[in-house]
């Protein structure tokens, strides 16, 4: 990997950055009564999209959002130009780690999904006038009241299947915003979040901007990289990085398959996985090292594979770090939706050798990389504690398997898999080794305390149900 290439600046990018956070400070005081600050930023804004075919609308919508007199459409405006924005950030890191990584770029598919009719057309209304009066409220001058108003369009969404996906932003984000108010006392606004939040929910509303995604059936190999875990108190999903060779012969293609399970607050660890093996068979190939034949299993446009059990049987032997070497530089990855392009989005599969390793204990203990001279920090915050890979085998390894991110202005590796040196072999540590069982002691005795914590749930449970 060129590393050098991480480093070097990129054309624009700080521009169009710092014209989102303008953006994004001046939702914090709301956009009724706009302050000279606040019309300067919105401003920015459409000057950074004045070459683009937004470039009039977006004009008017600062215009008019300066003056406090902003409408929907203006704030549907706004919120697409920052989008634009960020997605043109995200192509821009992409198209610089493909070249770090000399890999294939990514390919558009073919196969538009289409549009259709809007559905609903009323409650997506009724949700953007809420997420309007937001933003002219600010998130500095939220209160339980205008929170509350999202509660009659998220329980009108939530029993219709065509509407989950942005109701679910909707309920997540107002929980959020109903969690920090008022918002006057806040002591940290996390303003590029909510923004990220409010601008992608508006969007999602619009007719024809959240289609069914385009599917085919693909079959083949699949040969997993590693698992990446997200944690929420009330839930959790897993999600397989992988490498999927087609039947044909095509070209190799990165993938991803995901599963997700509410949880209750007191299965952590390793007792997370009892929650979600059930769920999809691919967990125990992973931590058991072998591919997986697929037989017309779904596949989107994104490259997420629509994970069906019955369409997957388990294969031979497949060694992450030798998947990682021999099969993974020849991946081309699919290419992301319009409204998906963010940085905070970018998780590429990468496999590092031959770096040297810095800590530093005065930083509570964080490692990087020495990569052909250029430092690469490492996030083991990332690492999931469902698993038996830690920062100290991190710290001690030779090899690393890991998704390359970028945050806060840099980019950073995930690691997925380590190989470290043990009595003169090469021994391989991986986050997702327990996914499928253990036999390790810390991972059993996690596994146990899971399992008695989730009956005395369902004891709970049944008693309330009874009653």
């Amino acid at each position: 990997m060129r590393a050098d290439l991480l480093t070097d600046d990129i054309a624009g990018l700080d521009e169009a950055l710092a014209a989102v956070d303008g953006f994004d400070e001046a939702l914090v005081g709301g956009l009724l009564r706009p302050q000279p600050g606040q019309a300067g930023a919105l401003a920015g804004l459409a000057d950074a999209v004045a070459e683009s075919p937004l470039a009039s609308r977006v004009a008017e919508a600062a215009e008019k959002a300066a003056a406090g007199a902003a409408g929907e459409d203006h704030f549907v405006a706004l919120a697409a130009a920052r989008t634009a924005l960020l997605g043109s950030v995200h192509d821009a890191l992409t198209a610089r780690i493909e070249e770090a990584v000399d890999r294939p770029r990514a390919e558009e598919s073919g196969t538009a999904p289409a549009g259709g009719e809007e559905h609903a057309a009323n409650l997506h209304a009724a949700a953007r006038s809420w997420l309007c009066d937001l933003a002219r409220a600010g998130w500095r001058g939220i209160d339980h009241e205008l929170v509350g108003g999202a509660a009659p369009v998220v329980s009108a969404m939530l029993p219709d299947p065509a509407l989950r996906r942005p109701a679910t932003l909707l309920d997540g984000f107002a929980a959020e915003l109903a969690a920090s108010c008022p918002g006057a006392t806040l002591e940290r606004v996390p303003v590029r979040r909510w923004a990220d939040l409010w601008s992608r929910a508006l969007l999602l509303t619009l007719p024809g901007a959240a289609p069914a995604p385009a599917v085919a059936e693909v079959s083949g190999r699949l040969l997993p990289l590693g698992v990446d875990v997200q944690e929420h108190a009330t839930a959790v999903q897993a999600q397989v990085h992988a490498v999927f060779e087609p039947a044909d012969g095509g070209t190799p293609r990165l993938v991803r398959a995901s599963v997700s399970a509410p949880k209750p607050d007191t299965v952590v660890g390793a007792g997370l996985w009892q929650l979600l093996r059930p769920r999809m068979s691919l967990l125990a190939a992973v931590s058991e090292g072998r591919a997986v034949e697929l037989d017309a299993m779904p596949l989107t446009a994104e490259g997420d594979l629509v994970w069906d059990d019955a369409r997957a049987r388990t294969g031979g032997p497949a060694e992450v770090f030798t998947t990682a070497r021999v099969a993974l530089p020849a991946a081309a990855a699919f290419a992301t939706s319009p409204l998906d392009r963010h940085p905070a989005r970018i998780a590429v599969p990468v496999l590092l050798e031959g770096y040297a390793v810095e800590t530093a204990e005065e930083d509570g203990g964080t490692v990087a990389f020495q990569v052909a001279g250029q430092r690469l920090a490492v996030d083991t915050d990332r690492v999931p504690a469902a698993g038996p890979l830690t920062p100290e085998a991190v710290a001690s390894s030779g090899a690393c398997l890991g998704l390359l991110r970028w945050d806060a202005g840099e980019f950073l590796l995930q690691p997925l898999a380590v190989e470290r040196t043990v009595r003169k072999k090469a021994v391989a540590v991986h986050a997702g080794a327990w996914a499928g069982g253990t036999t390790d002691k810390a991972g059993v005795r996690a596994e146990k305390a899971a399992t008695d914590a989730v009956k005395v749930l369902r004891e709970r449970a049944g008693k309330l149900l009874r009653k």
